[in-house]
C-alpha cells in the first residue's frame, strides 16, 4: 500500500488578530520598557493574546521584529545584552579625552557608605532591564549566565574580601530546579573563596510568594533537569516578572542601604570636582586655540 503525503496545516492568524497582537505588544512596551522578548511574551499570555506555547513565543518574536523594522516600535524598547563589542577606549585628541572625563565623571557613591551592594542576575538577557537602576546607583551588576565559572566567582569573592566592608548581595533568577541551585552555588562559592568577608546574601526573585501574589505565568518543570528531584510545582522564569516590577525590586534593595546624609555630601563633592574638570577643559581649549 502506498501512502500519499499530506500537507501540514498551520494556523494562520487573520489580519484582525495580527492587528490585535501588534496593538497589545505596542501597549505593553509603551507602558514598560525595556523588556526582553520573553518578557513581552509573558505579558501577552497574561492578557490572553497568545497561547503560552513555543508557537506563541515565536509569534511574539516575529511581530516585535516587524514592529521595529517598520519604525512603529523603538529598537531600544527590547533589551538584548547577549551580544556586545570589546574595544579599548580611545580618543581623537587630548581635548576629547578631557571633555569626556568632565562629561562622564562620577564620584564613587559607595566609597563612603557603610556597606557595598551588588546585584546578581542569572539571565544575561535581563541585564539591560536591571542595569537602568544599578547604573543610576553606581552598583555592580553581576551576570552569571546560568552557572558561573569558578574563575569568575573567585575574582568576585576576592574583590569582596579586599573591600574590607560588609557586602550585601541580591540575587535574581528563575524559579526552577537549576535556578534555585544556581543561587545556592553562588552563595556557597563566594563564602568559600572569601571566608573572612561579611557577606549578606538574599535571593530576591523569583520566589513562591511572588508567583502566588502576582499570578505569574508558569511553565512545566523540565523532567530532564537532574536537579528536579525534590522540586515541587511548575517553574517560573525571571522574565515573567514585568520589567517595571523587577526594577522596583532592585531599587528597593539598593536604597535600604543608602545613608542620605552621606549621599548628599558625596553629591556636593562630585559637583565641585566636575566644575574643576570643566575649568580644566575650558582652559585647555583656550590654550590650544
Amino acid at each position: 500500500m502506498v501512502y500519499a503525503s499530506r500537507s501540514i496545516k498551520r494556523y494562520r492568524r487573520t489580519k484582525a488578530e495580527m492587528r490585535r497582537l501588534e496593538d497589545a505588544l505596542l501597549d505593553i512596551l509603551a507602558a514598560d520598557h525595556p523588556q526582553t522578548v520573553r518578557g513581552a511574551f509573558y505579558q501577552a499570555t497574561v492578557r490572553g493574546i497568545v497561547p503560552k506555547t513555543e508557537t506563541g513565543y515565536q509569534a511574539v518574536g516575529r511581530v516585535l521584529r516587524c514592529l521595529r523594522e517598520s519604525g512603529q516600535l523603538p529598537y531600544n524598547y527590547i533589551a538584548d545584552n547577549t551580544r556586545w563589542m570589546r574595544k579599548p577606549t580611545s580618543y581623537d585628541s587630548l581635548h576629547a579625552a578631557l571633555y569626556d572625563s568632565w562629561r562622564c565623571y562620577r564620584r564613587s557613591l559607595w566609597a563612603s557608605q557603610a556597606v557595598n551592594v551588588e546585584v546578581w542576575c542569572e539571565k544575561d538577557a535581563l541585564a539591560g532591564v536591571l542595569y537602568e537602576v544599578t547604573a543610576e546607583w553606581d552598583v555592580p551588576l553581576m551576570v552569571t549566565r546560568g552557572y558561573s565559572s569558578l574563575s569568575f566567582l573567585y575574582e568576585c569573592a576576592t574583590s569582596i574580601g579586599a573591600s574590607g566592608k560588609p557586602t550585601c548581595i541580591y540575587q535574581f533568577g528563575d524559579y526552577d530546579p537549576s535556578g534555585e541551585d544556581i543561587a545556592r552555588n553562588v552563595e556557597r562559592r563566594l563564602r568559600q573563596y572569601a571566608p573572612r568577608a561579611e557577606i549578606h546574601f538574599e535571593r530576591v526573585a523569583v520566589t513562591p510568594q511572588q508567583i502566588e501574589e502576582w499570578s505569574l505565568p508558569t511553565r512545566p518543570t523540565k523532567a530532564t533537569d537532574t536537579r528536579s528531584k525534590g522540586f515541587h510545582g511548575e517553574s517560573v522564569e525571571l522574565d515573567a516578572i514585568p520589567g517595571r516590577t523587577l526594577k522596583a525590586l532592585v531599587r528597593e534593595c539598593i536604597e535600604r542601604h543608602v545613608d542620605g546624609d552621606i549621599l548628599g555630601r558625596t553629591q556636593e563633592i562630585e559637583e565641585a570636582e566636575r566644575e574643576s574638570l570643566r575649568c580644566i577643559v575650558k582652559a585647555f581649549a583656550c590654550g590650544a586655540a
